[in-house]
């Protein structure tokens, strides 16, 4: 089995489109995969790949680089914090917030306790999504060791963490505001009405065509006037056809 044919078997078998990835990206991680696994082809991995699902969910955790970490890029998030989030909540009762592609729940926890600080958090709903069903239990489980929280200041540690030997427990009141669920970006619906997306560091493994689609469709999620925040190595240099106003570098409105 060919590399085309091995894209074409997984979108049918799993709906999972590996078109929408770069292909040079996407070749050489799968060949290294390959050689981790010691499979000869293709073939040999899309059988494993149906012979049992946690094969999957190993397959997925391996493509998708679930690199992540609080606070990533402190400046943005100090921005976001002064800059934009009191806005949106001007004038309005509730805030709906949606983190895409979270993987280890690093990212809606961060915003979490952003809000907790501001003494907004009754007033927001923080929604986070991944493709990878395992990472998204370890999200759930809230367990980080030191090098994901280096960005976490000491006041913030103490307050929101609980040490347990070499790792840190996120407490149950920040843990309560996220809820995880499994989502496709390049498959599945997006839900509607949030005034705030984050999604960051994830489409720079994407076509331009998947990029531009991903985009648009969070341009109808978000609500009149609700931001997009991205990540510092991404840019979205149509950012007018696709309906925003850029604010800031990783930050733009919708405005139609």
């Amino acid at each position: 089995m060919d590399f085309e044919e091995f894209k074409k078997k997984v979108k049918t078998t799993f709906r999972l489109d590996l078109n929408a990835y770069k292909e040079k990206q996407l070749q050489r991680r799968l060949d290294s995969y390959l050689s981790k696994l010691k499979l000869r082809d293709y073939g040999e991995l899309y059988n494993q790949l149906t012979g049992q699902r946690e094969s999957y969910e190993k397959f997925l955790d391996h493509l998708t680089i679930n690199v992540s970490e609080f606070f990533r890029d402190p400046q943005r998030f100090e921005e976001l914090q002064h800059k934009y989030l009191p806005g949106l909540f001007h004038g309005r009762s509730m805030v709906k917030i949606w983190s895409a592609a979270c993987s280890n729940g690093s990212e809606p926890y961060s915003i979490a306790i952003i809000l907790e600080e501001m003494g907004l958090s009754a007033r927001s709903r923080i929604d986070a999504t991944d493709i990878d069903r395992q990472v998204l239990k370890k999200a759930a489980e809230a367990r980080y060791n030191r090098d994901g929280l280096k960005n976490v200041s000491k006041n913030r540690l103490e307050r929101f963490f609980t040490k347990q030997g070499d790792f840190y427990l996120l407490k149950d009141s920040i843990k309560k505001k996220v809820v995880f669920r499994y989502h496709d970006l390049l498959g599945d619906d997006y839900q509607k009405g949030y005034d705030l997306i984050v999604c960051r560091n994830v489409t720079i493994y994407f076509t331009r065509e998947a990029q531009d689609g991903i985009y648009k469709k969070f341009n109808h999620s978000l609500n009149p006037g609700g931001i997009l925040f991205i990540g510092g190595s991404e840019m979205i240099f149509n950012y007018k056809d696709l309906g925003y106003e850029k604010l800031a570098p990783c930050f733009y409105k919708k405005v139609k």
